[in-house]
């Protein structure tokens, strides 16, 4: 398995791919990270085309083990960030 791309790589691959410079591509995912942010932090949820749907999804309290003691222990309700995957993603992946 490949390492996975870390945010210079993006940074870099961006710039070339809209042909702008290394600054500009930053602050361009800059904004989008922090409008995704902003977004799913609200309960809404942001769908990017051809990539999936990134949203916030609330887990009901419940029981849980601690897997030192064994012992049962309550776990409060929060909240998780999920994503799913475009469908054209996963067939450009498995074809």
């Amino acid at each position: 398995m490949a390492k996975p791309m870390t945010k210079t790589q993006l940074v870099a691959a961006l710039a070339e791919e809209m042909e702008a410079d290394k600054k500009t591509a930053n602050t361009a995912l800059e904004s989008i990270i922090n409008i995704i942010t902003k977004e799913v932090s609200a309960g809404g949820a942001v769908t990017l085309p051809g990539v999936g749907k990134i949203y916030c999804r609330e887990r009901p309290a419940r029981m849980v083990r601690n897997p030192a003691t064994g012992e049962q222990m309550p776990k409060d309700a929060d909240k998780v960030v999920k994503m799913t995957i475009a469908k054209a993603l996963k067939d450009s992946v498995n074809g």
